[in-house]
């Protein structure tokens, strides 16, 4: 073999071995994000001890992102994998409807949504068919349970609500998802779990990103005066 079919089989033995890191990096585009994810996940696990008690898979909705994108997120701590799905926030939260999450808030009758841990409780039948009760473990959560806001399917939630509106339905503060992407919670997020809510802004490349509207903790109505006093919608 002369010298010119040495170097031309070399550069074919290269191509082969660079070809299934490219076909992995097809295969997978999220693994970033994903690593991301289980970072956060194992943080707030850390974070909020023993108050959960159940540790294999974690919820976590990213509220930095836009409502037509898969935001809430199953991570499996044990196993490391992620699957995502769809999640509604309040329709305080979002006056405009837009898409856009701007306001949190732990007010009752605010319809917005709160951040902070949670740990899920019991399920229950309401307004929405079988639901998840919500426990709030942070400041900015506290009354979960007095506002009902639980984790509940519903019709607005659909995948097929975005192809249509550019946008999900609001929800009246609740963590609402549709029928199909619900039952998948009904089973990984049984009682005693965490949920993580927050202004997270994870992208594909597993990299954080600033929303690019302002978001905001609200203690009153925008403007002035309280919220008015009342359990939303969830039964």
């Amino acid at each position: 073999m002369n010298r010119r079919d040495l170097i031309k089989s070399g550069l074919a033995l290269s191509a082969l071995t660079v070809a299934p890191a490219r076909v992995f990096a097809q295969v997978n585009p999220t693994a970033a994000r994903d690593r991301t994810l289980l970072d956060v996940a194992r943080e707030q696990l850390a974070r909020v001890g023993d108050r959960i008690w159940r540790k294999d898979i974690v919820g976590i909705a990213d509220f930095g992102i836009h409502s037509a994108q898969e935001r809430f997120h199953f991570v499996d701590v044990d196993n490391e994998r992620v699957q995502s799905f769809h999640v509604s926030h309040g329709d305080g939260s979002d006056p405009q409807h837009d898409g856009w999450l701007k306001y949190y808030s732990n007010e009752e009758g605010s319809h917005c949504t709160s951040r902070g841990a949670y740990m899920t409780r019991s399920w229950y039948v309401g307004k929405f068919g079988t639901s998840i009760r919500l426990d709030g473990l942070d400041p900015t959560n506290t009354n979960a349970l007095q506002r009902a806001i639980v984790l509940h399917r519903a019709e607005y939630a659909r995948p097929e609500h975005v192809g249509r509106f550019g946008r999900l339905g609001r929800s009246n503060g609740c963590f609402a998802m549709g029928p199909e992407q619900f039952g998948r919670a009904l089973i990984d997020l049984g009682g005693g779990r965490l949920l993580y809510a927050d202004s997270l802004g994870i992208g594909s490349d597993g990299k954080r990103l600033a929303p690019p509207i302002a978001q905001v903790d609200l203690m009153r109505r925008p403007g002035g005066g309280m919220f008015e006093q009342g359990v939303p919608g969830a039964y």
